[in-house]
C-alpha cells in the first residue's frame, strides 16, 4: 500500500510541475475551447513559473530590476496567442474577469494585511534562549490565521533576529520561524495563506478549514514544536555563555491601533461572506458582486488608516518597504494572466490537452484520490507557488465549493493541507518564505542556499508528511 502510495504523488511531480499555478477558476476562461487547444498554449505561462523560480537564482540582480517587464512579455505571449486563437472579444472579456474577479480582491486582501501588519512593532530586549524562541514561534503559528503569515512573518521575524543575533548557531531558528510562521500557521482561516483565501474567493466558508482540519495542523505544529525545543537546546548548550548585560528593556508593543485595523480586515471579510444583497455589475460578462466591491473598498480603507495612524518611526524600526508587496503585485498579475489558456484546457476535463493530470488524481470509478490530491498539490506547491496550485487541483476536482466541503470534504482537506503544509518546504514556496529569508540575510544571519534550506527544511517535514499519510487515517485524515 505504501509504495503504492509513493508512486502516485512522485508520478504527479513528475508530469505536473509545468502547471503549478492556477489562481482562477475554469469559468474564467468562458468563451474559449479548450478541447481544441494543445499543450503549447500553456508554454507563456511555464515561461512566467521558470522565470520566478530560476530568476532570483541565476541573474538576481537583472531580475530585482525588470521582474515586472519580464512578468508582463510572458503575459503579452499568452493573451497574443489567445487573440489569434479566439479572437480579440473572448481575449478580452476573459482578461477583464481575471484582473477585476479574480486578481483584485486577491492583491487588496494581501496589501491591506501587510500595510496594517507593518505599522506594529515590538521593542524591548529578548534573550535567545530556547524557551523564548519557542515562545515566538508559539506565538507565531497561532497569529498566523489571524493576521495572515505575511503579517505574522512580518511582525515577529525581526525581535526574532535581535534575540538570537548574539549567537553563533542560529539559521535553525529562521528556518523553523519560516516554517511555522510563515506556512504551518496559517492553514485555519483564509486570512492565514492565500490558498486559503483564493478558495473563500470561491465559495468556500469562512471557518471550513477551522472546522476540518485543526486537528492536522495541531499535530504538524505541535510536532514540529517539539522537534525545534530539540534541536534549540541542543545548539543552546554548545553555543558560549553569553555575559549578563543585567536587566534589559522591557519588552513593548506599539502601533497597537493596528490592532484594532487587523480586527476590522476580519469584520469585513466576515460581512462580504453574509451579506447578499443580490446587486452585480457586469463587465464583459463578468459579474462583480456588490458585497465584493464593498469589502475591497473596506481593505484599501483600513490600510489608508493604518498609513494615517501608524507613526512613521514605528515603520522605520520595523524595515518597512514597499518593495515586497510591489513585487508579489506585479508577478501575481502576470500569472493570472498567463495561466488563462491553462484554464481553459483544464477545463475541458478528459477532452482537454491535460486530460493525464486529472487522471492522475481520480481513480477508474471516478472517485478522488485524496492521499494523491495532497502530495500533487504539496510538492508542486514547494517547488512554485502554493496559491494557485491550490487553485489548479481545485478546478480538477471540480471546482463546486458546496459539493467539495460536503460531499468530497476529504478532497477539499488534501487540497488546503498539502498546499498549506508544503509551501514550507523552499524559498519560493509561500510569499513570506523568501522575505523572511532576505531579512536574515540582511541582518548578519546566514542563511542556507536555496537547496541547503530545501534539504533541511524536507528532513524535518517530509518524514511528518509521510506519518500523516501511513497513520490510520479514519479518525485524522478522513482519507479513503
Amino acid at each position: 500500500m505504501l509504495p503504492r502510495r509513493f508512486a502516485t504523488w512522485r508520478g504527479c511531480v513528475v508530469m505536473a510541475a509545468p502547471l503549478a499555478l492556477l489562481p482562477q477558476p475554469a469559468w474564467a476562461a468562458m468563451g474559449i475551447d479548450g478541447a481544441a487547444m494543445r499543450w503549447p498554449y500553456a508554454l507563456p505561462f511555464a515561461g512566467l513559473l521558470l522565470s520566478i523560480a530560476l530568476g532570483p537564482l541565476l541573474f538576481a540582480k537583472f531580475w530585482h530590476h525588470h521582474y515586472g517587464k519580464i512578468a508582463a512579455i510572458w503575459s503579452l505571449l499568452a493573451l497574443g496567442s489567445l487573440v489569434l486563437f479566439a479572437g480579440s472579444m473572448a481575449t478580452l472579456a476573459a482578461l477583464v474577469h481575471a484582473m477585476l474577479a479574480e486578481y483584485l480582491g486577491f492583491i487588496v486582501l494581501l496589501f491591506s494585511l501587510y500595510v496594517v501588519a507593518g505599522g506594529i512593532l515590538i521593542t524591548g530586549d529578548i534573550k535567545g534562549t530556547p524557551a523564548a524562541n519557542t515562545g515566538i514561534l508559539a506565538l507565531g503559528t497561532l497569529m498566523a490565521s489571524v493576521v495572515g503569515t505575511t503579517g505574522a512573518a512580518m511582525i515577529l521575524i525581526r525581535p526574532l533576529i535581535r534575540a538570537n543575533r548574539p549567537r553563533r548557531r542560529n539559521a535553525h531558528v529562521v528556518i523553523f520561524f519560516i516554517i511555522l510562521v510563515a506556512n504551518v500557521g496559517g492553514a485555519l482561516t483564509p486570512l492565514g495563506d492565500p490558498p486559503l483565501f483564493v478558495g473563500f474567493l470561491h465559495g468556500v466558508d469562512f471557518f471550513w478549514t477551522t472546522r476540518n482540519i485543526w486537528l492536522q495542523t495541531m499535530i504538524v505544529a505541535g510536532l514540529l514544536l517539539v522537534i525545534f525545543v530539540a534541536v534549540d537546546v541542543w545548539r543552546f548548550r554548545r553555543e558560549p555563555q553569553l555575559s549578563d548585560a543585567g536587566p534589559g528593556k522591557p519588552v513593548r508593543i506599539r502601533g497597537l491601533v493596528n490592532l484594532v485595523l487587523i480586527a476590522a480586515i476580519v469584520a469585513s471579510l466576515l460581512v462580504s461572506a453574509m451579506w447578499k444583497p443580490g446587486i452585480a455589475f457586469d463587465v464583459l460578462g463578468t459579474k462583480l458582486e456588490l458585497e465584493d466591491l464593498a469589502r475591497n473598498v473596506a481593505l484599501l480603507a483600513i490600510a489608508a488608516l493604518s498609513v494615517w495612524l501608524t507613526p512613521d518611526e514605528h515603520r522605520q524600526a520595523n524595515g518597512f518597504t514597499w518593495e515586497p508587496i510591489r513585487e508579489v503585485a506585479k508577478l501575481f498579475a502576470g500569472i493570472f494572466v498567463a495561466i488563462i489558456p491553462v484554464i481553459a484546457m483544464l477545463d475541458a476535463g478528459h477532452h482537454g490537452a491535460f486530460a493525464w493530470l486529472l487522471s492522475a488524481v481520480t481513480a477508474p470509478d471516478g472517485t478522488p484520490r485524496e492521499v494523491a490530491y495532497f502530495w500533487c498539490t504539496g510538492l508542486m506547491s514547494a517547488f512554485l507557488d502554493n496559491a494557485p496550485t491550490y487553485l489548479l487541483f481545485f478546478e480538477l476536482a471540480g471546482g463546486d465549493p458546496q459539493v467539495l466541503m460536503h460531499a468530497l470534504s476529504g478532497t477539499l482537506a488534501s487540497i488546503s493541507m498539502g498546499a498549506v503544509y508544503m509551501g514550507a518546504l523552499t524559498y519560493i514556496g509561500n510569499a513570506p518564505n523568501f522575505m523572511v529569508s532576505s531579512i536574515a540575510n540582511e541582518n548578519g544571519i546566514e542563511m542556507p542556499s536555496f537547496f541547503g534550506y530545501l534539504l533541511r527544511a524536507g528532513a524535518v517535514l517530509i518524514p511528518l508528511f509521510l506519518l500523516l499519510t501511513v497513520l490510520p487515517v479514519a479518525p485524522i485524515l478522513h482519507w479513503h
